[in-house]
C-alpha cells in the first residue's frame, strides 16, 4: 500500500509574511545587539583552565611516578603559577582575595619568595580583620610559625583544597601531613575524567569519522532516510522562530516573567544558588511556552496529523536511536575541537561565554545543579531541535533542498545562542546535528545527540568544580 503524499504548505496570508518580515527585522537587530553585548561578558575559559590546572597541581603528588609527566607535566606547580600570574595581571578588575593568596603560596613553592611575600604584605592591607591572622602567620619569621595552620587562621576565607594544602606546607607541615590522601585519589579520578576520557574520545570520535568518509567514498554509506517536516511555509517558519522565539521568547517574555519569579523566590533569598537554579529553569520554561503555543497553532490549522506525527519524532526503537545520536556526537567532537582551537589560535578568546557554563561551575548547591542539569539536558535539546531541525531544516529542504537546509538551520542556531566567542563552534556542532536529522529522518536522534553533547560538557564542569 503506498503512503500518501504529505500535506502540501499552503500559501501564506498577506499579514502572516508582512508579520514574519516585521519579526525578522526585529529578530535581526536584537541578535545583533546581542552579539555585541557578547564581547562584554567574561569567557569561561580562563577559569576552566586555572581549575584544569589546579586540579592536575593537586593530583600530581597522587599520581605513580612513570605517569606523573605524561599526566600532570613536570612541573605543575610552576605551569600553575604562570596560568595564574597572567590571568591576575590581565584582569579588568581587582582579584579575589583567594586567587592573590594562592599566587603567593605558589610563588613561595617554586623559588619566588620575596614576590610571593611582597603580595602577602599587600594582601594584609587589602583584606578585612578577619582575615589577616592568615597573613600574619604565613610573614612570621620560620621560627615563630605553628607547624600547619591552625583552623581558626581559616576565618573570613574560602580556600581551595590545593591553598590550604600549600599554606600549611608555608607555616611548615610536612608535605604527608599536609595532604589528605583519600581526597587526593578522588583528584586523580577527576583528572583522568577532565584530562584523560576527553583525549579518548577525540580518538574514538576521528576514527568514526574516518570509517564514514572511508564508507562514502567506496559507495557503502548508509542510504538517507525520506524527510519529513510540517506543511508550513517560509514565512509561517519564519514568524514562528523570529517572531515566537527570539522577540516574544527572548526578549517580552523575561522582561514580564522574570520580575514575578524574583517575587516568588523571595524565600529562597538565604540560598542564592538554588535562587538562580529556580529561575533559570522558570525563565527557560516560558521561553518555550510561546513557541510551541504558536507551532501548536499553526500545525492544528492544518487540520488531522498525519500518521507519525508532523516532526518526524521516531524514537523507536530507541537503541537504534541512541547509537545513532551516540556515533554522531563522536565524530562532531574532533570537528568542534579543531574548530576551537583554529579560533584560539587566529583570533584568541573573544569573551561572551554562555552565563550557564559559569554558573555550573561555581554552585555547590546539589538542588540548584539539577535546575541547570534539566534545562541543560532535557528542556534545552527538546526546544531547540523541534524549532531548528524539527521545523525549520525540512521547511528549508523542500525549497532549496538538503545541503543548504543543514547550513542554513547551523547558521541560525549558533547566532541565536548569542556568543560571538562560541558562534564557530556551535555552527559545527548544527551542521553534525543537521547532518542527523536528514540521514537518519529521525528528530528524536538530534534531540538525544544534543542531549548527549550537553551531557558531556555538564560533566566537565562538574568534575572541574569539584
Amino acid at each position: 500500500m503506498n503512503a500518501s503524499p504529505p500535506p502540501q504548505p499552503r500559501p501564506s496570508a498577506g499579514w502572516t509574511a508582512g508579520l514574519a518580515l516585521l519579526s525578522l527585522v526585529l529578530s535581526g537587530l536584537l541578535w545583533l545587539n546581542g552579539l555585541v553585548d557578547s564581547l562584554q561578558r567574561p569567557s569561561v575559559g580562563n577559569a576552566l583552565e586555572l581549575r584544569q590546572r589546579e586540579l592536575t597541581a593537586l593530583a600530581a603528588p597522587a599520581l605513580p611516578a612513570n605517569l606523573r609527566p605524561l599526566l600532570a607535566g613536570d612541573q605543575p606547580l610552576q605551569a600553575l603559577q604562570k596560568e595564574l600570574l597572567q590571568q591576575v595581571n590581565d584582569a579588568p578588575l581587582p582579584p579575589a582575595p583567594e586567587q592573590q593568596l594562592q599566587l603567593a603560596l605558589l610563588q613561595g613553592q617554586t623559588g619566588q619568595q620575596q614576590a610571593g611575600r611582597q603580595r602577602l604584605l599587600d594582601l594584609q592591607q587589602q583584606v578585612p580583620p578577619e582575615q589577616r591572622p592568615l597573613l600574619a602567620a604565613l610573614l612570621a619569621p620560620p621560627a615563630n610559625r605553628a607547624p600547619g595552620p591552625a583552623e581558626g587562621l581559616w576565618a573570613g576565607w574560602h580556600p581551595s583544597p590545593l591553598t590550604r594544602a600549600l599554606a600549611c606546607q608555608a607555616l611548615g607541615g610536612s608535605v604527608d601531613a599536609c595532604s589528605d590522601q583519600p581526597a587526593q585519589r578522588a583528584v586523580v579520578l577527576r583528572l583522568l575524567g577532565t584530562g584523560v576520557v576527553p583525549v579518548l574520545l577525540l580518538l574514538l570520535g576521528i576514527g568514526l569519522l574516518l570509517r564514514e568518509l572511508w564508507l562514502r567514498w567506496r559507495g557503502k554509506a548508509q542510504a538517507r532516510a525520506p524527510l519529513q517536516g510540517p506543511p508550513l511555509t517560509l514565512a509561517e517558519a519564519t514568524l514562528l522562530i523570529a517572531g515566537g522565539f527570539v522577540v516574544v521568547g527572548e526578549l517580552l517574555v523575561p522582561l514580564l516573567l522574570a520580575p514575578l519569579l524574583q517575587g516568588g523566590l523571595g524565600p529562597l533569598a538565604a540560598q542564592p544558588a538554588l535562587q538562580q537554579g529556580v529561575l533559570v529553569l522558570g525563565l527557560y520554561l516560558g521561553l518555550m511556552a510561546v513557541p510551541l503555543a504558536l507551532l501548536w497553532g499553526q500545525l492544528r490549522s492544518h487540520g488531522p496529523r498525519p500518521l507519525g506525527g508532523w516532526l518526524q519524532w521516531h524514537w523507536r526503537p530507541l537503541g537504534g536511536t541512541l547509537r545513532r545520536a551516540l556515533v554522531q556526537v563522536l565524530m562532531v567532537l574532533p570537528l568542534v575541537a579543531l574548530t576551537g582551537w583554529l579560533q584560539e589560535r587566529l583570533v584568541g578568546d573573544p569573551g561572551g561565554s554562555n552565563p550557564l557554563l559559569e554558573l555550573v561551575l561555581t554552585s555547590a548547591n546539589p538542588l540548584a545543579l539539577l535546575c541547570f542539569a534539566f534545562t541543560a539536558l532535557v528542556l534545552a535539546p527538546l526546544f531547540e531541535e523541534t524549532l531548528f531541525r524539527g521545523v525549520l531544516l525540512p521547511v528549508l529542504a523542500q525549497r532549496w533542498g538538503g545541503l543548504w537546509a543543514v547550513l542554513i538551520s547551523a547558521l541560525v542556531f549558533s547566532v541565536a545562542h548569542l556568543s560571538i566567542g562560541e558562534l564557530p563552534p556551535l555552527f559545527v556542532l548544527g551542521l553534525g546535528l543537521g547532518w542527523l536529522r536528514l540521514q537518519s529522518g529521525r528528530l528524536g536522534a538530534s534531540v538525544l545527540m544534543h542531549s548527549l553533547w550537553n551531557g558531556l560538557t555538564f560533566a566537565n564542569l562538574l568534575l572541574l568544580a569539584g
